[in-house]
């Protein structure tokens, strides 16, 4: 059986983000788990927090596991921070990472500033809900805008995500990542910043910087993004 493929989704989505690339793995017989992190999707009402997101990959890869083939994760945006902290503190239990529009390091005026910003939409009566899903359809063409809010919106999160956030350190992580790892970002991203650092501070990594593509790169070009993924699980599942 070929090795399967773990998704893990940004801050505010849910495992429908990845509607596209699921849709196309499963079309080549490889496995694919598109989770659901605390807090989101089927999982909204509970608190986030570091360890229980960490919680939830873990108990995918080990699932994952069972197939006798290590896994490939794939994580966007928060995601990919999740997904990077994960496999430093978990050496040898997958095949390779691919690090999705993450390659900036969180810095508290940044993050306190969303916080500020949020605070703010949140006093709106509907929490800011129509807000966001006006600008997903204004910059997200279809059918990617319906498949971020698709399995809805987390709307309650942003302040425990941006906090955990402020707490990870990427690039001391990456250091410590053996297998290979590719960072997949948009041309005009803008978590793009560190992009050079980040892959300075991978001992195997590959850059993909997609033409056209915002920071949503894997529902603005989901060919391309999910040529590249593709790309980085021949690459980790076939050494």
């Amino acid at each position: 059986m070929p090795a399967p493929v773990i998704l893990v989704h940004g801050l505010r989505t849910s495992a429908t983000l990845w509607r596209s690339q699921v849709e196309e793995l499963d079309r080549l017989g490889i496995p694919a788990d598109a989770i659901d992190l605390p807090g989101h999707g089927a999982r909204i009402g509970e608190r986030f927090t570091l360890e229980l997101a960490l919680q939830g990959i873990d108990d995918a890869v080990t699932a994952a596991e069972e197939s006798g083939s290590k896994p490939y994760l794939v994580g966007f945006s928060l995601g990919g921070y999740l997904a990077i902290e994960w496999v430093a503190r978990n050496p040898g239990r997958v095949a390779g990472l691919l690090a999705a529009a993450c390659a900036t390091v969180p810095h508290p005026v940044v993050m306190h500033g969303w916080r500020g910003i949020a605070k703010v939409i949140h006093r709106f009566p509907d929490r800011g809900r129509a807000l966001n899903d006006v600008a997903v359809r204004l910059f997200v063409p279809e059918p990617g805008a319906t498949d971020v809010i698709a399995g809805g919106v987390a709307l309650e999160v942003m302040d425990d995500v941006l906090l955990t956030l402020l707490t990870l350190r990427p690039l001391d992580r990456l250091q410590e990542i053996d297998v290979p790892v590719l960072f997949v970002n948009g041309r005009f991203d803008h978590v793009r910043a560190h992009a050079g650092r980040y892959l300075a501070a991978t001992r195997n990594a590959r850059l993909v910087t997609v033409p056209g593509a915002s920071h949503m790169v894997s529902v603005v070009r989901p060919a391309a993004f999910t040529a590249a993924l593709l790309d980085g699980y021949r690459e980790a599942t076939s050494s």
